[in-house]
């Protein structure tokens, strides 16, 4: 997808066709498939700006952090201003719980694409044991599921022109209907975590799925590599913590990272900055509202070329924390801790 680690070089390529001929109604999703038919070897991660709030949406170990239910709903507009460039839903729950003396987490995330004609989607159910190390707690953790990806072809899509590069009409590679391919993935990680630090590891796509579309096309995932971590500094004036973090992502052949400065006031209100290299400048805000409830918002301002074309993309996420003990729901609640 556009927005996905291998997408770069795509990207390269709509920029300076925005440029030199603002085709502006050209669908992304057709450029996409035209680049990637036969074998093309395409991203299924979300880009996120707010990474920080839920770790569980690229590492399976940090399920069950928080010490109590979490359910977590992120939504992305990406690009706004360019038509089809993408929206991202991600849903999630997670809990921590108990085997005799053993301290486990478990999971299920789903998330859902469209951009252009494309539809992306990934269901995980995900695992992690934990064990207390020093002053923290080690998780390990797995994540199993499937990926699929679907093209909506119809005869809108063969009546776009775009000039005498390429017979979209007449190539029978492009689906002319609906279709789709799903596949089986798996993924690992691993997480550490402190009341004033956390990190981690973790490699999505360990098995390299392979979604077919018929006997011509498929889109092979790469495998994907994060890194995460960020540190509680609480400032001589108690009710201040400044809260930096970052995360690194790597397909092995392109890389992103982001680098968040966010600052928390009296447990209640935070704002930030981030930086995608080459990519955006992020800006955070966000309140822990009530009862375990939390909003927060990201504005990316794209300071590649695109910023000609797009006023940048918008994202929200609502998180919500509750303890349910004994088949009833306690009014015990928890705020963003670390994240």
């Amino acid at each position: 997808m556009h927005h996905k680690l291998f997408s770069f070089e795509v990207l390269r390529l709509l920029e300076i066709n925005m440029v030199i001929n603002p085709m502006k109604k050209v669908v992304l999703s057709l450029l996409l498939l035209l680049i990637c038919i036969g074998s093309a070897y395409s991203q299924f991660n979300a880009q996120l700006s707010q990474y920080m709030f839920h770790n569980a949406s690229f590492n399976p170990a940090a399920v069950g952090e928080d010490e109590m239910i979490q359910i977590t709903g992120q939504h992305r507009i990406q690009w706004l201003g360019i038509p089809n460039a993408g929206r991202t839903t991600v849903f999630s729950i997670n809990s921590p719980f108990k085997l005799q003396k053993t301290n486990h987490g478990a999971g299920f995330i789903f998330v859902n694409e469209k951009i252009g004609q494309f539809t992306n989607q990934t269901a995980h159910l995900q695992y992690a044991y934990k064990k207390h190390l020093n002053e923290g707690v080690l998780s390990i953790g797995t994540n199993i599921g499937f990926v699929s990806l679907g093209f909506n072809g119809g005869d809108s899509i063969h009546q776009i022109s775009i000039g005498d590069y390429h017979d979209i009409a007449g190539d029978p590679e492009i689906p002319k209907t609906g279709v789709a391919g799903i596949s089986f993935d798996l993924g690992l990680g691993v997480f550490y975590s402190t009341p004033t630090l956390y990190a981690g590891i973790s490699y999505l796509h360990l098995n390299n799925p392979v979604v077919r579309w018929g006997d011509l096309t498929e889109f092979k995932q790469n495998s994907s590599f994060f890194i995460t971590g960020g540190y509680n500094w609480t400032l001589p004036d108690t009710k201040y913590v400044f809260k930096p973090s970052t995360l690194f992502k790597t397909d092995f052949s392109t890389l992103q990272l982001d680098v968040t400065a966010r600052m928390e006031y009296d447990n209640k209100y935070w704002g930030g900055l981030s930086y995608r290299i080459q990519d955006a400048v992020v800006f955070l805000a966000g309140i822990n509202i009530s009862e375990g409830f939390s909003l927060g918002y990201s504005y990316d301002l794209p300071t590649s070329k695109i910023i000609t074309v797009s006023s940048g993309s918008h994202e929200i996420i609502l998180l919500y924390s509750f303890e349910y003990v004994l088949g009833k729901r306690t009014s015990k609640y928890k705020s963003i801790r670390i994240l």
